[in-house]
């Protein structure tokens, strides 16, 4: 006896939904495409790495929101018998190749930033300034308009993160342009490069973390499937629970297999089915993670015999 998945209550991306974040998606793409075109004037004025890191940085930005956009109306389209979670997993693949550029993007000014502590090149502070200015302002436009969604998925969590950290390193610009012009120090400019780097590639690293744990089908975070087990374990007429498998589809959607061994004569009294009502309500109730999608298979000791003699002799 085995069963589909079981739907919660919660509502929202919380119950395994995708929400419609589009529209605050195109105003941030829209912001950020004004943000490159802005700076990558600047760089080529100023000649200022911090500048020219930020234009590079607000260009994956844009990038990233780009794909953000097309995983978010991809992620919409409903499963077909081909595609039955539809294309849920997409807003992990988008975040993960954002997290991917962040890092590249990170990288490269950690290298030029050392170079040009050394050999530092003369940078417009004015200018600088106001071009900081520009993006900053802008930026935080951005900010204001997926703060509200952050936390509905990767995809969401990603373009907010990019849009933040581009915040943070045009305000590094602003504060190497205000030290350029009140003491000379031509240093900062590479040093305002090096923080901008410092916020990208750690926050870069755990979002690749995050998603590729996902993609690798890595059991969610906060379900102790020892923990599952022992539940199960304690619910009347189970003896054995084996095969316990858990993953997440997409933000909001985890799931969990698993074989209970259940006596014989629930076979025939009746209370196979209420075994298996019993142990869905169990996992997607008495746990940190709720799961709300899970399929048991119901068997007895016999069959469970069998089927690791089976797999001995595979």
């Amino acid at each position: 006896m085995g069963a589909g998945h079981n739907h919660g209550s919660a509502a929202g991306e919380s119950a395994g939904r995708p929400g419609d974040h589009r529209r605050r998606l195109w105003i941030a793409f829209g912001i950020t495409a004004f943000i490159v075109l802005a700076q990558a004037v600047g760089s080529i004025i100023t000649g200022s790495l911090a500048l020219l890191t930020d234009t590079a940085h607000a260009l994956t930005d844009a990038s990233g929101l780009l794909v953000a956009l097309v995983a978010a109306t991809l992620v919409l389209r409903p499963p077909t018998s081909k595609r039955t979670w539809g294309y849920r997993r997409i807003e992990v693949i988008a975040a993960l190749g954002q997290a991917t550029l962040l890092l590249a993007v990170g990288l490269y000014t950690a290298i030029e930033g050392v170079k040009r502590l050394f050999e530092p090149p003369d940078v417009p502070a004015t200018e600088l300034l106001v071009f900081g200015i520009v993006g900053l302002t802008a930026n935080i436009i951005a900010i204001l308009i997926l703060s509200s969604s952050r936390g509905a998925n990767f995809n969401m969590r990603a373009a907010f993160l990019e849009v933040l950290n581009d915040a943070l390193g045009s305000l590094g610009v602003i504060v190497a342009a205000i030290v350029i012009a009140t003491t000379g120090f031509l240093q900062a400019d590479a040093l305002a490069g090096l923080f901008i780097a410092a916020l990208i590639v750690p926050r870069a690293f755990t979002l690749m973390r995050e998603t590729t744990g996902v993609l690798m089908e890595f059991t969610p975070k906060g379900l102790d499937l020892d923990e599952v087990r022992g539940h199960i374990l304690e619910l009347e007429h189970v003896k054995d629970v084996h095969d316990v498998h858990a993953s997440t589809v997409a933000t909001g959607l985890p799931t969990l297999t698993a074989h209970v061994v259940v006596e014989d004569a629930c076979f025939a009294d009746g209370h196979a089915a209420q075994v298996l009502h019993e142990v869905k309500e169990c996992v997607a109730e008495h746990f940190e993670v709720s799961v709300h999608h899970s399929t048991f298979q119901i068997e007895t000791e016999r069959i469970s015999d069998h089927e690791r003699e089976s797999v001995k002799h595979a």
